[in-house]
């Protein structure tokens, strides 16, 4: 009912816009193909990274669905409306931005999947785009005109950490016996990683001329840097736990060689460099996804460490690279003279603050709307009857039958 009164609210201020043909110069058509890769990334990719919970594999797919589409239509408003005022013109770069709004809320969601109701969810996309906006706008775009162009502060370090400071004022789940995989739908979530995986190059580039030296530097850097931390996580995960490979990190810490690039990503910093920072961030991650230092119960998919550390580390990446960088270097991306390492280290600290404070009290909001029992997705929906459900003590794979011995798995 919310997301249907939300909509038609939404027809107002699109009443007051227009498209935007006046810039001749750009190649709408290179756009829209990047376009497409994020919003691949956010439909499919966020969608069944999370379908990782084995009673909740509907709802990770439809919520991410909801999320978008709901989120990207907001953004596009509360973002534009905040740098240029009415009319709204729209391109697909407005349309870009509205994607790369909604990762931080799906980044976020990461956090809480399974634990918050469609009312909820509703309140998230809401509080989190408006926070969001906020930060980006004012601080790292109009005050300190941070270098940032593939969200590595922006997106995933805001994302991450608003989510965790929600989870925290949430608190867990009531139950949680279904916080767990299984194998078919750990198969699902690796399709999942597949896909922002492929596309997470256009994620990074998106916001940079098409065909420009620094676009094309920042899809090299990202592939580099992604190639390094697919290796080192399959490489180092042996070492650290003594049960060998695990789907988990390979689910997720094979990505963090992107979040990590992403402030970073369109100076010429040479295939060595995008190599060392690939390799950093996948140890880091798959440290962080082995020996997790925020329990499952507080942050389900391991955004801390995925989107967390790494983000952190390549803002860190942002701060001493300009300092170091020569001056053709930086002319080559928009690590541009007025760029300066306190900016980068101000932008980073004050996105982590405002991230916190605006998730705790969201968290707070969440929490007065109340929270489902456990992870299930028949809570939500109708669902079949083969669907995993909890109860006294034992995994039920089936509503009806209990009398068959393959039906219930000890938890």
């Amino acid at each position: 009912m919310l997301g249907l009164v939300a909509q038609i609210l939404l027809i107002i201020p699109f009443w007051f816009s227009e498209y935007n043909m006046d810039d001749k110069t750009v190649d709408h058509g290179s756009v829209y193909h990047l376009y497409i890769g994020v919003a691949l990334m956010m439909f499919v990719g966020f969608g069944y990274l999370m379908t990782f919970l084995k009673a909740y594999g509907i709802g990770a797919v439809g919520f991410t669905m909801f999320i978008t589409c709901l989120g990207v239509q907001f953004a596009m408003i509360v973002e534009n409306a905040m740098l240029h005022g009415f009319p709204i013109k729209f391109d697909f770069w407005v349309f870009l931005h509205g994607n790369f709004a909604v990762a931080a809320v799906l980044i976020s969601f990461g956090g809480l999947i399974g634990k918050i109701s469609p009312i909820q969810i509703f309140a998230l996309i809401m509080m989190e785009i408006v926070f969001y906006s906020i930060n980006k706008v004012y601080l790292l775009v109009e005050w300190l005109a941070i270098a940032d162009c593939g969200g590595t502060i922006t997106v995933h370090v805001f994302g991450a950490y608003f989510g965790l400071a929600a989870c925290a004022a949430l608190g867990p789940a009531m139950d949680e016996k279904l916080n767990k995989s299984s194998y078919i739908s750990d198969i699902f979530s690796l399709v999942g990683t597949v896909f922002l995986w492929v596309f997470w190059p256009s994620f990074v580039a998106g916001a940079l001329p098409p065909d420009s030296d620094a676009h094309v530097i920042a899809l090299q850097n990202t592939i580099l840097a992604m190639l390094a931390s697919t290796v080192v996580t399959f490489g180092l995960m042996p070492l650290i736990q003594s049960n060998g490979l695990t789907p988990v990190a390979v689910q997720n810490a094979t990505l963090a060689g992107g979040v990590a690039i992403g402030a970073t990503a369109d100076i010429a910093m040479g295939p060595f460099g995008a190599i060392v920072i690939g390799c950093v961030a996948g140890a880091l991650s798959c440290y962080g996804f082995c020996r997790p230092l925020i329990s499952s119960a507080y942050d389900t998919c391991g955004i801390n460490n995925l989107h967390g550390m790494p983000g952190i580390l390549g803002g860190l990446i942002s701060v001493a690279l300009p300092a170091i960088a020569s001056d053709s270097e930086k002319q080559l991306g928009l690590l541009a003279s007025a760029v300066t390492p306190w900016k980068q280290a101000v932008g980073l600290i004050g996105t982590l603050l405002i991230a916190g404070i605006s998730g705790a009290f969201t968290g707070l909001i969440l929490k007065l709307l109340g929270s489902p029992a456990d992870y299930n997705d028949a809570t939500h929906w109708d669902t079949a009857e083969d669907i995993p459900i909890a109860k006294a003590g034992y995994l039920e794979t089936t509503k009806e039958d209990d009398t068959h011995p393959s039906s219930k798995l000890q938890v």
